[in-house]
């Protein structure tokens, strides 16, 4: 029997493996020799290995690179610097592969069913790369090619994965990862599936069909495999190239309500939340509005897990110890008890800080640039002391998009009233609607349940 350039085989996990479990070996003794011994290393040094590791390989540890990217103070400026780079200069495999590709996907007639297809790639990601293409009647086309032996790789990294955390927990058990592991492990595995990513992106276009600010591709499904996603082409430039520029606060707030919206329009009104917040993911439009793109990372909840977002902002708001610990319950947590509590309330404060002022501000008010670190590291000591809390699955896209899209709002300097946007998604909030909502937008999609 042939073996496909994809096949998920004990050999291709095997070359991965090898090919990063010394690198990243040697990184984490480093990271170690730092948090246990003391031992100072060259950051600057060890933050070009990092990029190095991760510029020359697809998947997992490249997303991992591009969330660490959206979070402001989250590594030391040397390595945020370093993964930047990486985010926005992801290299592109050449014409032979995206042959065989196209080949492999379409039939080998596969050119005949384009009038233009330009094989070098227009963008390139962590796990497949975009060309642009025109159809017969002209339809102008984004063409999503997956890398090969992808399947391998995503076992390969998630097995370092779980190395690395089970490494990490025996120093430092503040957090327990075994469902954050399950739930990242589960997502990434989705993510390999193109006619997947198809259904989220109809998803996405219903939920959003009324935000004016916010754009969705389309699927063409009859140019589309497990492997191929071939979807609308949109008109647009990077939000980090728009950045560099300094565009004027009045664009700057506007771009900020418009991806304030494309997450949590769906989230509040659908169960529905985008987990892969970073910058590579939109697009500015001539007219100001953005474009969303690439949902392989996409996740449903339980009216009553969006209840409890909101029972903790009211929490946090009314000083209500018993209302948090409800919320947290809801959610899944367990064993929470009255120190915990305290520790992770610190964390909702922080979280929910924005939303209490009803007036334009700031996400971040404060001109301390190492303040949410600052936090973080407080509620990490607090966990460690009161003996560690497990976070549920549900929490960690959730906790993710919020601080990696909180991270989006920051750099844009957005100046807007987040109190006003966040009621108006809460204002007429039913769990019984949403879920009635959610099912029904499911079903039109056709999204696999």
């Amino acid at each position: 029997m042939a073996v496909s350039e994809d096949h998920s085989s004990l050999f291709g996990e095997l070359r991965r493996f090898a090919r990063t479990s010394g690198a990243v070996g040697g990184i984490a003794a480093r990271v170690a020799g730092e948090r246990v011994f003391g031992i100072r290393s060259d950051r600057t040094a060890h933050a070009e290995d990092l990029r190095a590791i991760l510029g020359g390989l697809k998947g997992p540890l490249m997303k991992v690179a591009q969330f660490l990217s959206t979070v402001p103070d989250a590594l030391p400026e040397e390595y945020a610097l370093e993964l930047a780079e990486l985010q926005s200069n992801a290299p592109a495999m050449g014409g032979a592969f995206v042959r065989r590709r196209m080949g492999s996907e379409l039939g080998p007639e596969w050119r005949s069913r384009f009038a233009t297809f330009d094989e070098t790639a227009a963008a390139a990601a962590s796990l497949g790369q975009v060309h642009r293409a025109t159809l017969p009647d002209g339809t102008l086309v984004a063409c999503k090619l997956q890398y090969p032996d992808m399947a391998s790789t995503v076992e390969a990294d998630l097995r370092q994965l779980r190395l690395a955390m089970a490494v990490y927990h025996r120093i430092d058990n503040a957090i327990q990862q075994d469902d954050i592991y399950d739930e990242l492990a589960a997502r990434l595995r989705e993510e390999l599936d193109y006619l997947r990513e198809a259904a989220h992106m109809r998803l996405y276009g219903i939920m959003l069909r009324d935000e004016a600010l916010v754009h969705v591709p389309v699927p063409v499904m009859a140019f589309s495999t497990r492997r191929l996603l071939t979807m609308s082409w949109l008109e647009g430039r990077s939000l980090m190239r728009r950045l560099d520029e300094a565009p004027p606060q009045e664009e700057r707030d506007r771009l900020a309500e418009a991806l304030f919206r494309a997450w949590y329009v769906p989230f509040y009104r659908y169960g529905v939340i985008h987990g892969d917040p970073h910058l590579g993911n939109y697009q500015v439009r001539p007219d100001g509005s953005v474009n969303l793109l690439d949902f392989g990372v996409v996740r449903m909840f339980g009216a009553k897990f969006v209840g409890g977002v909101i029972d903790l902002f009211e929490a946090v708001r009314d000083g209500d110890d018993d209302k948090a610990h409800h919320a947290y319950t809801t959610w899944g947590f367990t064993d929470i008890t009255r120190d915990k509590l305290t520790v992770l309330n610190e964390w909702a404060r922080f979280l929910y800080e924005p939303l209490m002022q009803d007036r334009p501000r700031l996400i971040q008010e404060t001109n301390d640039a190492t303040f949410g670190r600052a936090v973080a590291e407080r509620v990490h000591a607090g966990l460690k002391r009161t003996g560690g809390v497990k976070p549920p699955r549900e929490f960690v896209l959730m906790d993710r998009s919020a601080i990696g899209l909180g991270g989006v709002f920051l750099r844009l300097g957005a100046k807007l009233n987040w109190y006003r946007l966040f009621h108006e998604l809460i204002a007429d909030f039913n769990q019984e609607a949403l879920a009635a909502r959610q099912a029904a937008a499911l079903a039109e999609a056709g999204v696999p349940v």
